[in-house]
């Protein structure tokens, strides 16, 4: 065990007292790290806050989120069902139907992100706003060179 280290509960791997004192901390390994990663990615969210409203056919959510590639969406769709977050329901019909619904596991993780897309919906045009200056800023210091 690093310094700077204890076992955590529940968990066979080492976690960090103190972030940054481990340059290990956030291995691939490491199930916050493997959380980050799941939820991080740029269509798992949509995904599931789609979902979060009912269950939905593979057209249905992919016309609802806007820019997700038909290939991507299959993609994402796994792995949140491997991680039991979705579910995948197949209806013996002619064609065969199959349609998605969140499962307990990913509506409790819905809710915890729910802080997060409150976050984001307050506070993006204050983000636009710094981008914007950031930009200006930029454009100035290139004009000075």
């Amino acid at each position: 065990m690093q310094e700077g280290t204890f076992t955590a509960p529940g968990y066979a791997g080492e976690t960090a007292s103190v972030p940054g004192h481990d340059p290990d901390v956030y291995a691939a390994d490491c199930p916050t790290r493997q959380l980050l990663d799941r939820i991080a990615d740029k269509w798992s969210v949509l995904i599931l806050t789609t979902l979060g409203a009912g269950e939905m056919r593979f057209n249905g959510l992919k016309r609802r989120i806007d820019g997700i590639s038909q290939k991507m969406l299959s993609q994402t769709l796994r792995s949140l069902e491997r991680d039991g977050l979705v579910a995948r329901a197949v209806v013996p019909t002619v064609p065969v139907s199959v349609s998605y619904a969140i499962t307990p596991l990913g509506r409790e993780l819905l809710d915890a992100l729910q802080a997060m897309i409150d976050w984001a919906e307050r506070r993006m045009s204050a983000v636009a706003l710094a981008q914007v200056a950031y930009d200006d800023r930029e454009r100035e210091l290139a004009l000075a060179v």
